[in-house]
Parts: C-alpha cells; sequence; structure tokens
C-alpha cells in the first residue's frame, strides 16, 4: 500500500508521498510513487501513483518513452509538450487505460489486484496551476475549491486533519504543515505505508519546482511536526470533559 496527499490552492500545489510497497508482512520494499518533469518558467508537473506497482510502472515507463521519441525528433505528443494540464491528464489516463488492457485480465486470474491510481498535478504557461485524479479506467475528475485536495491509497487516517484545516485559501506554508500531520498520522496507524517521503510544492504560476526533496526518517523538521503534534493531541484529549463517574 502507500499513500500520497495532493492539495490545490490559490497559492499554489503541495504534494506528498510515501517510499513503502508492501506485499505481506515479510515482503516489504521501497519504491519512489514521485516523479517530476520541469521546464522552468514553462511547466512543471508531478505524478504519484498509488496501487498495483507493475501497472503504474508501465504507466511512468511508457511516459519516458514517449519523451525519449520527441528529444529524438519524432513527433509524439508527451507530457513537455502538451497544450494544457488537462491535455496532460488525458494522456496519463490513456496510458493508465492501455496498461490494463494489457495485463488486468491476468493479474486478476492470479489473484492480483490490478487497480491503480495516478494524481497529476503541475502548470503549463498559459494556464492555471491544476491537479487531476485519474483511475484504473482511464478516466479522472479534477480538485476543485469544493475538494481541494486528492488522496491516493491509505487515506483515511490523513484525512480527518485536511477537512478541517485545508481551504482554497489556505498559505502554502500552512498547507505544509498540514500534509506532514496528514502524513504522520498515516505513517503510525498503518505499517503499509513507510518512510522515506517525498514532497514537492509548485507556486502558482512560477511554473517550476519551489520545493523537491526527499523526508527521511531523521529530518528535523518532520520529526519535530510529529512530536508536537503527538504532545498537542495529548494535551487535547486531557483538557476535554471527563463523563460519566469512575
Amino acid at each position: 500500500m502507500t499513500y500520497c496527499v495532493a492539495l490545490k490552492l490559490s497559492a499554489g500545489l503541495v504534494m506528498l508521498s510515501d517510499t513503502r510497497t508492501s506485499a505481506g508482512v515479510d515482503n516489504v520494499s521501497r519504491f519512489r510513487k514521485m516523479f517530476t518533469w520541469e521546464v522552468p518558467g514553462e511547466r512543471a508537473i508531478c505524478l504519484m501513483t498509488a496501487g498495483n506497482l507493475s501497472i503504474t510502472q508501465g504507466v511512468i515507463t511508457r511516459i519516458g518513452a514517449e519523451i525519449k521519441k520527441s528529444e529524438a525528433g519524432d513527433e509524439v505528443e508527451t507530457l513537455l509538450n502538451a497544450p494544457s494540464m488537462f491535455r496532460i491528464a488525458q494522456i496519463v489516463g490513456n496510458y493508465m487505460r492501455e496498461m490494463q488492457g494489457h495485463h488486468r485480465e491476468t493479474l486478476i486470474e492470479q489473484g492480483a489486484g490490478a487497480d491503480a491510481t495516478i494524481l497529476v498535478s503541475g502548470q503549463r504557461a498559459g494556464g492555471g496551476h491544476r491537479l487531476f485524479m485519474v483511475y484504473s479506467a482511464g478516466n479522472f475528475i479534477e480538485a476543485a475549491d469544493d475538494t481541494p485536495y486528492f488522496q491516493a491509497g491509505e487515506h483515511k487516517y490523513g484525512k480527518p486533519i485536511l477537512d478541517r484545516v485545508i481551504t482554497p485559501d489556505t498559505p502554502l506554508r500552512r498547507a505544509l504543515k498540514a500534509a506532514f500531520v496528514s502524513m504522520d498520522s498515516t505513517l503510525r496507524s498503518n505499517l503499509s505505508v513507510g518512510m522515506p517521503l517525498d514532497l514537492a510544492m509548485i507556486r502558482a504560476n512560477e511554473m517550476k519546482f519551489a520545493i523537491k526533496r526527499r523526508i527521511e526518517a531523521d529530518d528535523e523538521e518532520f520529526t519535530q511536526i510529529s512530536h508536537l503534534w503527538s504532545d498537542a493531541l495529548r494535551e487535547a484529549f486531557r483538557s476535554l470533559p471527563e463523563i460519566g463517574e469512575d
């Protein structure tokens, strides 16, 4: 399993993903779930993957192969020359549908889950910053003001804090903090989600990554947020009125 979260705010985009892949208690490994492409000042794109690893790796491999063809002079549409973020989501959806068509039936016959999800976020010059969730069938939905964030994978533990504090007007620094708390809550409650993490942030209309880094288990900022959040929860619980009699 995995956990990916992406926030679409008026000020920009925040993306955070783990790297753990679990196929049982004795088969745990690390795979990158976040993939980025950047042409500074023209476009910045981030994909985060969850679900069947062979399906999502196939999509990412196909994206990379088409980009190489384009760079070699072939006239192919890629994430780096598509005219809009909507078209980029369509391209990712097409590759997802292609991978599902090749492998889904065999995977299900062998008792493996074939479902996968890809969060597509970014901005291209001339358009706004956008966030999409691409499903196994290749169809997708877009984040809007009423739903300014998407989650993929093991989402239930990290959702309450986002519902309480995230709005389209949330500043990026506060959104980063919320993403950290959301991930920390998931790490503590589900062993199939694990460190290290990948973090990315795009400020609106900059078309480049303001933040793009790996967060290891000893990261000072993440550790501080985790400890302070735990202390705050314990204190808030102690402050609640007692119910009934001992």
